[in-house]
């Protein structure tokens, strides 16, 4: 039976550090290597070796996710780690995207980590595990990044109740709560938008990140956070009402 490990996002950023996480795992056969651009994938592939697997597909089109399972069905598969990186942000106003840019959000950052647990979790069994990467953003509302922050709150919640519901299988699911890191989001996210999030307090390099994350994902914690800003916050989010936290968000980001 081939053990693989599927990540999404793979083509650079988080992903990317992620993949070369599990590239020194000696027991994965194969890394199946998800993203939207297919070059990136290649020079992925070029890069790390043969044990990538690139599979160009765009998640947030709901085809892809048959195609994935499908493929998962063609021969016996463990799949070991399934790592839902993708996802993307829009920094602005409810009203700067229309309505199939918000849904196509929805579809990506939401509905394919739903997806690909679902085609996943039968080929998984003790021992396997599952990262699903939500945000520091899921920790309270987020004006000017609300669709966004939002379906992190989802990929969270969602993630910490699998991790309960996958416990009599010895699957473990975590929950991954990065704050702002210097990765190619920010290409995307920036449209120009008249209130906007420009103040990026805390940066990290995706590495350092990825190596906590990992570490976690590896012991089987239900939650991971990195760095002293990110975990403040998180205390914080727990003892300040929701309003005063999104004045100091404002506040922050010189959003009046």
């Amino acid at each position: 039976m081939k053990n693989i490990a599927i990540v999404t996002g793979a083509g650079g950023g988080f992903g990317k550090e992620l993949t070369k996480l599990l590239l020194k795992e000696n027991d994965i056969d194969e890394i199946w290597a998800i993203g939207r651009n297919e070059e990136k994938l290649a020079r992925l592939k070029d890069e790390l070796g043969d044990k990538i697997n690139p599979l160009p597909l765009d998640l947030s089109h709901r085809e892809s996710y048959s195609k994935i399972a499908e493929r998962l069905k063609e021969e016996p598969t463990r799949v070991a780690y399934l790592i839902n990186n993708a996802g993307y942000a829009k920094f602005c106003s409810y009203s700067d995207v229309d309505v199939d840019g918000t849904l196509n959000m929805i579809d990506l950052n939401v509905c394919a980590v739903v997806a690909l647990c679902l085609a996943c979790i039968p080929h998984m069994d003790k021992g396997c595990r599952i990262m699903n990467v939500s945000s520091l953003s899921s920790f309270f509302p987020l004006p000017y990044l609300n669709t966004y922050a939002s379906t992190k709150v989802f990929v969270r919640n969602y993630t910490r109740a699998l991790n309960v519901e996958l416990r009599d299988k010895g699957i473990t699911a975590t929950a991954v709560c990065p704050g702002w890191m210097s990765t190619e989001l920010y290409d995307r996210a920036k449209i120009g938008a008249k209130k906007e999030a420009n103040n990026y307090f805390g940066m990290k390099h995706p590495a350092d990140v990825a190596k906590k994350a990992f570490k976690d994902t590896k012991k089987g914690k239900a939650f991971s956070t990195y760095g002293i800003y990110v975990k403040s916050i998180h205390l914080l989010s727990k003892l300040l009402p929701k309003r005063l936290l999104m004045r100091f968000w404002m506040m922050q980001q010189k959003i009046k």
